[in-house]
């Protein structure tokens, strides 16, 4: 808790229920030292960008710089650990899958939070004591899945780093497009209305 508190900024609910997720699913899957002899074994996917995530972060030590934290902005309190170690059969275009298990928090929890401590009138300190206390059967629903990962999303995949025909950028991990004159194109120059930024124009003078 201390270390997420640490990554975060602040210790929280959000936080908490982060942290417990994460070694429930550490337990499921039979990895006891994810951040040290086991790191090469974990790859965690995300389904939001909220306090949670950073504490699942430190507990497993996936990292998206690391290629070990995948994120599905799916605005679910929830996580998948995928065990490198455990390879079931591919997918029929070749992908190689693998076994997981997908953890979401329970909605229930809350509740459960406001029946364990009615006097406590902070919603973010009932939860913090009660997330602490409640078994995991309260607090999450687990649910064992196949996860396909192409190898080139996997951590320490190496690829050819290629030039987009327009603006120059170097693109890496296959993240390319080829338009109609079969040219490489990066997405943002390929599809520009689906750029998340807007370029501005400035003055010369200024």
């Amino acid at each position: 808790m201390r270390q997420a508190e640490l990554a975060h900024g602040h210790l929280c609910a959000g936080q908490i229920l982060g942290v417990r997720l994460a070694m429930l699913g550490c337990q499921r899957l039979g990895i006891v030292e994810p951040r040290t002899t086991d790191r090469k074994r974990l790859v965690t996917f995300v389904e939001i960008d909220r306090c949670a995530t950073d504490a699942i972060a430190v507990v497993t030590g996936c990292r998206l710089g690391k290629r070990a934290l995948k994120f599905r902005d799916w605005g679910k309190m929830a996580a998948t650990f995928v065990d490198l170690n455990h390879q079931l059969a591919p997918q029929s275009d070749g992908t190689p899958a693998y076994k997981g298990i997908r953890i979401s928090a329970l909605e229930s929890s809350k509740q459960r939070a406001r029946e364990l401590y009615p006097q406590i009138e902070n919603k973010n300190q009932q939860q913090m004591l009660a997330y602490r206390e409640l078994p995991d059967a309260e607090l999450f629903h687990e649910q064992w899945v196949r996860v396909p990962i192409h190898p080139r999303e996997m951590p320490g995949y190496k690829s050819a780093r290629i030039a987009c025909a327009l603006c120059g950028e170097g693109i890496n991990y296959d993240r390319n497009a080829i338009d109609p004159k079969g040219r490489i194109l990066c997405h943002s120059c390929a599809a520009p209305e689906s750029r998340y930024y807007e370029l501005i124009q400035q003055d010369r003078q200024t």
